[in-house]
């Protein structure tokens, strides 16, 4: 009876989160798709812990409050901004507890396999679904448990040095050590003579020599990765934190796990491809490692920025009958975007077209810059993706730019060794008139400079983007 239950509950599970996952690919459905989230994750939790194998409930039900209060606390304390580091430190958890379940399942099975037949009868739960493993079965085990770590591991690390990135505590520009690649290889290389060693011998050495090379190979692979790339790099993380749980969910036989895995996994490889075309990059190159350095010296850019004051700017939209706004991650950072759509308000008012141009990775975060229009009430209908918009600018009059910099970049078409050489960007220099809201002259997160700052149709409009954007309201007519 309990084994049925758990397992209609799992179905139900299931369903509700691929019902959640197909709501968000839009705004408008996106909060209830979370709902369906949530109430598949709370009917996952319960079936569990009333299902076959539970125990130690009083001890389940504190991890669990306790891991409750602490993500309420965290979600209600961190800003949109720093929304993508969370997003990696939540990565970092699933992959370490996928080495842990990982390492419990070794030595739970080294433990079964001491016993003798009279003891394996009186076991239950995980113990008991391994006493009755037959030896193929307790193979393909330590193959499913040895993925599982290796995905973890590989997950941990890579993510930790995400969040230093997108956190600017360690540096956002591509490292390696000596030897590049190849220390990759050499520590896949390993863990593959691992492999073949736990699998014939299941002991536990060639198991934690792997999980050191796994820890390694994330450390390093993410290292290797410029700035300029992180957004695909949460994605690809993502998805690897999925193919984690799913791996695990195999040496668990827990097959909603395995569902659950298989759904974020695909999805965030899937994410990632779609970003990787919209940056021009192989997708191989991400799952290795090591893109988003130069090939070569920079273009020289030659002019000056020009600044404008806020009089000039408004004086522009005055006059403009069809205006282009790029969100960026400055305007995250300053948190402008209600100003931006009390602008978008008062110019639409006025009989101008007005819209929004998001290129696929806008921000530090997939979808980033969605979030905060949606959460400013800027309608849908006018919030545009890149290959929606991109033709249009050459007969727009003024575009604003907030905060941007790889994105509308014109390196990327114009200089053949710049790291962002190739990426589709958003031709906003091609509009009678580019304001750039910028705080300064520096080059940004990424450290590549930017030549459309220098181009005669563009003045810069520097300042905290939403006292900036504040000072157009009142000059707007």
């Amino acid at each position: 009876m309990e084994f049925g239950f758990t397992t209609a509950a799992y179905v139900v599970a299931a369903v509700l989160f691929i019902l959640s996952l197909g709501g968000l690919s839009g705004q408008e459905s996106a909060k209830r798709a979370v709902w369906y989230g949530i109430v598949g994750m709370g009917l996952a939790v319960f079936a569990t812990l009333i299902g076959p194998g539970s125990g130690l409930w009083l001890l389940s039900i504190i991890l669990i409050a306790a891991g409750g209060i602490i993500g309420w606390y965290v979600a209600n304390k961190v800003e949109m901004t720093e929304m993508p580091q969370l997003v990696a430190a939540m990565h970092s958890l699933v992959g370490l507890a996928a080495v842990f379940v990982g390492f419990n399942a070794h030595f739970e099975l080294v433990r079964v396999l001491g016993m003798d037949a009279e003891a394996r009868e009186a076991l239950h739960g995980f113990a008991e679904l391994l006493a009755h493993k037959t030896p193929v079965e307790q193979a393909i085990l330590r193959v499913e448990l040895f993925l599982g770590i290796f995905i973890g591991a590989v997950t941990f690390t890579g993510s930790v040095v995400a969040y230093g990135k997108l956190a600017g505590k360690l540096t956002s520009q591509a490292t390696k050590l000596p030897g590049g690649h190849m220390l990759n290889a050499g520590a896949a290389a390993l863990s593959v003579i691992c492999l073949i060693w736990y699998f014939n011998t299941g002991g536990f050495f060639p198991l934690f020599i792997m999980t050191l090379a796994a820890l390694f190979i994330g450390y390093h692979l993410i290292m290797g990765i410029g700035g300029a790339d992180m957004p695909v790099v949460v994605s690809m993380l993502n998805s690897y934190s999925g193919w984690a749980a799913a791996a695990i969910g195999f040496s668990l036989g827990n097959d909603l796990l395995i569902v659950v895995g298989a759904l974020v996994g695909s999805s965030g490889a899937i994410l990632s491809y779609i970003m990787c075309k919209a940056m021009n990059r192989s997708f191989i190159s991400v799952i290795l490692g090591g893109f988003g350095g130069t090939t070569g010296p920079a273009m020289e850019i030659e002019g000056e920025q020009v600044a404008i004051d806020a009089d000039g700017v408004a004086a522009a939209l005055n006059e403009a009958d069809s205006v282009i706004i790029v969100p960026g991650y400055g305007m995250a950072v300053a948190q402008a975007q209600a100003a931006v759509a009390d602008l978008t308000r008062k110019l639409r008012a006025q009989g101008k077209n007005v819209r929004f141009a998001i290129h696929p990775v806008a921000g530090r975060l997939p979808g980033h810059m969605n979030v905060l229009l949606a959460e400013a009430k800027v309608p849908y209908d006018i919030v545009m993706e890149m290959d929606e918009i991109n033709e249009d600018f050459p007969d727009t009059d003024v575009v604003i730019v907030i905060g941007s910099n790889d994105i509308v970049n014109p390196a990327a078409q114009e200089d053949p060794n710049s790291p962002i050489a190739g990426m589709p960007v958003l031709e906003v220099w091609k509009a009678k008139q580019v304001f750039v809201s910028k705080r300064g002259q520096g080059t940004g997160y990424s450290g590549i400079e930017n030549p459309l700052f220098y181009k005669e149709n563009t003045r810069m409009f520097y300042g905290d983007a939403k006292a900036s954007i504040d000072s157009l309201l009142s000059l707007i007519r």
